[in-house]
């Protein structure tokens, strides 16, 4: 975060630069806390591509000493046109001592070539606090391609609540930063409330 720019204002700078109905999360999000109560947030705009259509979302969390906000909104196509849409925003406020997990993912192009300082490509953070659990199956492959055995299924379970991805390829460099930012942020204010 900029040391000259408020947290509040750094926030509804970040939500309007996304541009996915930023009146509509600002509701939903700026209002929540007190402006000097926020340590840190993050803005994550997400698009997705099927076949016929192109979806978005966003994700904010916001960050005070002893609370951390998340809301999410999506949009839905009512209709084959496209003139009627919904916008479903969710939020939750969780305290932060009842954090489970706080887990970051850092991936790096070319590690060979690695030297401090140098910038993550991609960062996920996953955030549980409730025990939700992710599953992720499908059927397990085999290296022969001559094989006729069934092989079960293989897959991972992870336990989250929320899952953002920062791409420095899709959201820029800055992106990055800040999401490395606001981790460092949400870690250091978890280990003080469990204290």
């Amino acid at each position: 975060m900029s040391q000259n720019v408020p947290p509040i204002r750094e926030l509804v700078q970040d939500i309007k630069r996304a541009g996915f109905y930023p009146e509509l999360v600002l509701d939903g999000v700026a209002t929540v806390f007190e402006p000097d109560e926020i340590i840190s947030h993050l803005v994550q705009l997400e698009t997705h591509i099927d076949r016929e259509e192109v979806h978005r979302h966003i994700t904010v969390l916001v960050l005070t000493d002893t609370h951390l906000l998340v809301a999410h909104l999506d949009d839905q196509q009512l209709d084959e046109e496209g003139s009627i849409v919904a916008a479903h925003i969710n939020s939750e406020i969780v305290p932060l001592r009842r954090l489970g997990t706080v887990t970051s993912n850092l991936t790096y192009l070319q590690p060979q070539h690695y030297a401090p300082g140098m910038r993550a490509s991609e960062l996920q953070l996953s955030i549980a606090w409730t025990g939700s659990q992710r599953i992720d199956a499908g059927p397990a492959d085999c290296p022969d391609p001559h094989c006729a055995a069934e092989h079960g299924y293989t897959g991972s379970a992870v336990r989250e609540d929320i899952m953002v991805r920062v791409s420095a390829s899709a959201d820029g460099a800055v992106a990055i930063i800040s999401a490395q930012k606001f981790v460092s942020a949400l870690r250091k204010a978890h280990m003080k409330a469990t204290k």
